[in-house]
């Protein structure tokens, strides 16, 4: 396994060979991250959090207690996942048919949110900055910046890459950083300025 000297894996947790734990990183109570898994730097790993064998994970993640990450799952940078949030890797699972040859991939974006308890279901892709409530079911690609609750998830507004809610439009300026919005191509939009961008090129 490849631990930077700099990270930190308490003495109950299990890193198995072939793992790669990046610079800063901390990996709390009775996680497991097993051979072939990559996380980056500055990553929290709460109580309870297991990294299963192929998946990739980047800088500056957050995954709170009790939170597996699957073969098949990707989060990019800056991801948040909060408790007890899943994600699955197989659409039709069954006990007796072995469906390992199945796994459907689940991208996260960078910079988005997953709320507690949230479920995401394998094959979906979510945006970057999108912001997922907590309980909510997302079984359907997930735009940029998007605000999603419910089950199933439905888009009920805009958040803005610091964390605030945007106007229901999307379009327009972000009341708490200044960050400024316009409407996309069909249905989605973008951020054009603000002081967050060069934080994050």
């Amino acid at each position: 396994m490849s631990v930077d000297p700099t990270a930190f894996v308490h003495a109950s947790a299990y890193v198995d060979e072939g793992a790669t734990i990046g610079a800063a990183t901390k990996v709390w109570h009775f996680c497991h991250v097993l051979g072939g898994a990559v996380i980056g730097a500055r990553c929290s790993l709460g109580q309870n959090v297991v990294v299963m064998n192929g998946t990739r994970i980047g800088n500056n993640v957050k995954i709170q207690n009790n939170v597996s990450i699957y073969e098949g799952v990707q989060l990019e940078d800056d991801v948040f996942c909060g408790p007890s949030m899943v994600f699955t890797n197989v659409l039709n699972p069954r006990s007796h048919v072995s469906r390992r040859n199945e796994y459907r991939a689940t991208r996260v974006g960078r910079g988005a949110t997953i709320g507690a308890n949230a479920t995401i279901v394998c094959g979906t892709t979510l945006g970057e900055y999108a912001f997922v409530g907590a309980g909510a079911v997302v079984s359907k690609d997930v735009p940029a910046y998007a605000l999603l609750v419910g089950v199933p998830a439905r888009r009920i507004g805009w958040m803005c890459q610091c964390g605030e809610r945007l106007p229901d439009s999307g379009a327009g300026t972000c009341a708490a950083c200044g960050s400024v919005y316009e409407p996309g191509a069909a249905g989605t939009i973008r951020r054009v300025s603000g002081p967050l961008a060069e934080q994050h090129q």
